[in-house]
């Protein structure tokens, strides 16, 4: 299961490689954080899912991914009994959530090369 969210900024200095390698980083951090609010919100029952659980990029795109057979059930399923604090739609809801900082995280390492 995997959950995307999509950002383009056009900019002339972002397309160097220093700006693509700072951008990258940025998305690396963002993916990361989110992944671990996601983390704290997936069924548990032996951490399996929870450890299947990855933020992967190619360049400056990016991917968070629960690697089970049973990912996207116990996502998708909003009858299923959870542990206090674990829910359906734990990537999801993280993705929404996040979204502003997980800007914010992108542009950290942009901001001050492009300050300078």
């Amino acid at each position: 299961m995997t959950q995307y969210a999509r950002m383009s900024w056009e900019g002339r200095r972002l397309w160097t490689s220093r700006g693509q390698r700072l951008a990258g980083e940025g998305l690396q951090r963002a993916l990361e954080h989110t992944l671990g609010v996601s983390n704290d919100h997936v069924p548990l029952e032996e951490g399996t899912l929870e450890r299947s659980g990855r933020a992967t990029r190619d360049g400056l795109n990016g991917a968070i991914t629960y690697d089970t057979v049973y990912a996207v059930v116990q996502h998708e399923r909003l009858d299923y009994k959870h542990l206090p604090g674990r829910t359906a739609k734990y990537l999801e809801n993280a993705m929404n959530s996040e979204r502003e900082v997980m800007l914010r995280l992108m542009a950290v390492p942009l901001r001050a090369w492009l300050r300078g």
